[in-house]
């Protein structure tokens, strides 16, 4: 909604209880949009429902716009291994290291979609070229391989830079070092890299 100017009021939820955001959704799932009294609280339904608005979210070019979409889907519903074992966390910096079998695996995967979709880019440098519904949807992502030190080839890691500086990355980077809510580490790191930090 930043990147396509899409005016809204952010209401922050704190991570420790659900009272404070339950007069938006009442089943207490995040994020939410509200949109004068009708709750999307699902991130692929909602840019689906902002896409309708403002067709711009998604690539124009037919083929692309179907990837992805499917790419959004993936990364919706997949990479279980890898959100389990490296939690959202904007504040970690890990060193890095041999990372755990099942977790390679995802970022394998991550790096072929990556890959894939910037070969049916046009003009720009993001996944389809213009930035679209699927970059915002791999966000998480691009932080949890930042945060976590991951090791990344070259043409991937290029994509993760262009991200990492896009204006609203970096809002949402000074937003969550400011936070106050300190998240347990230990545990992650030794799990996300088979029992060494």
């Amino acid at each position: 909604m930043k990147h396509f100017k899409i005016e809204f009021l952010e209401k922050n939820a704190p991570l420790d209880g659900e009272l404070a955001y339950r007069e938006y959704v009442e089943n207490g799932l995040l994020p939410c949009l509200y949109d004068d009294g009708f709750n999307v609280w699902d991130s692929l339904a909602i840019a689906e429902y902002l896409a309708e608005k403002h067709p711009e979210m998604w690539p124009q070019n037919p083929k692309a716009r179907a990837r992805a979409r499917c790419i959004s889907a993936e990364m919706h519903s997949g990479f279980s291994n890898l959100r389990c074992v490296m939690p959202m966390n904007i504040k970690l910096r890990a060193q890095g290291g041999d990372l755990v079998l099942s977790v390679k695996r995802d970022i394998e995967r991550i790096c072929s979609i990556w890959r894939e979709a910037r070969q049916m880019a046009e003009r720009g440098p993001y996944l389809f070229g213009a930035f679209s519904v699927a970059d915002a949807m791999y966000a998480p992502v691009v932080w949890r391989l930042y945060c976590y030190n991951v090791t990344l080839p070259d043409d991937v890691a290029i994509y993760r830079d262009v991200m990492l500086n896009h204006p609203a990355m970096k809002e949402w980077e000074q937003g969550a070092l400011a936070e106050k809510l300190v998240l347990p580490q230990e545990d992650m790191l030794l799990e996300a890299f088979g029992g060494r930090r």
